[in-house]
């Protein structure tokens, strides 16, 4: 009987509640960590969602010009949050395809994570030599609420390594990091992936110097352990 509310549950929200019983990741992994990717059709939905099993309501983000989408964020540590994201009703439909998959999705679900980068041409070219293919490295922008634009320089996460279980990498440069003005209260405790070519997946994430841990499974998949004022969940 719990196996089968645990499967419904999951099947429904996408998280797993594991009470006060949770491994915890190295820390040399989740420093690097700078956000999550949680994918929405609507971003109200989202929003709601994560709400619903952590028991924080994520501060409204911004739009991102051009891109078609807006978010909402909820930190989770210093220098790290997760990134709500999902379509921008404000905006026209943008000339190429939203982000993360988002045009096609229809439930909410972990897509992706991005690392700290700097240097992210040398780190992009590099990749490149070792066999992994990062995307090309541009720019971004939103304004938050207050007026404070925000910028910086990522490589595209359009160009998807693992289905999203190789992260994208970022660099805020002088920009203040979002994580200080998101909601608080969350905490990331470990992150880990599924895949179907896990030992390959695992070779490409260990020449990027990442120790994120993957193992078999019948799709890619992110699972983050978060802790939050109603315990601890996995959300995927």
């Amino acid at each position: 009987m719990h196996r089968c509310l645990t499967a419904l549950f999951v099947a429904l929200f996408g998280v797993i509640v594991i009470g006060n019983v949770a491994q915890i990741e190295p820390g040399g992994l989740l420093a690097k960590v700078d956000h999550l990717v949680y994918a929405t059709p609507e971003l109200q939905v989202g929003v709601d969602r994560i709400e619903s099993v952590l028991g924080l309501r994520a501060t409204p983000g911004g739009q991102h010009p051009g891109r078609g989408t807006r978010n909402a964020l909820l930190s989770l540590g210093p220098g790290t949050y997760l990134e709500i994201i999902g379509p921008d009703p404000e905006q026209p439909t943008p000339a190429q395809p939203r982000p993360f998959g988002i045009d096609n999705l229809k439930e909410p679900r972990l897509v992706t994570w991005a690392a700290k980068g700097q240097e992210l041409e040398h780190l992009a070219s590099e990749a490149g030599r070792g066999g992994v293919k990062l995307g090309e490295v541009i720019s971004g922008s939103r304004q938050r609420a207050d007026g404070v634009v925000l910028l910086w320089r990522y490589t595209d996460p359009r160009t998807v390594v693992a289905g999203g279980i190789v992260p994208f990498f970022i660099d805020w440069g002088k920009t203040p990091h979002p994580a200080s003005t998101a909601t608080q209260g969350a905490s990331l405790i470990g992150l880990r992936g599924e895949h179907p070519d896990s030992e390959q997946v695992q070779k490409t994430l260990n020449r990027l110097g990442l120790e994120l841990r993957v193992q078999s499974g019948p799709r890619a998949a992110l699972i983050a352990t978060v802790s939050g004022p109603r315990g601890r969940v996995e959300l995927r």
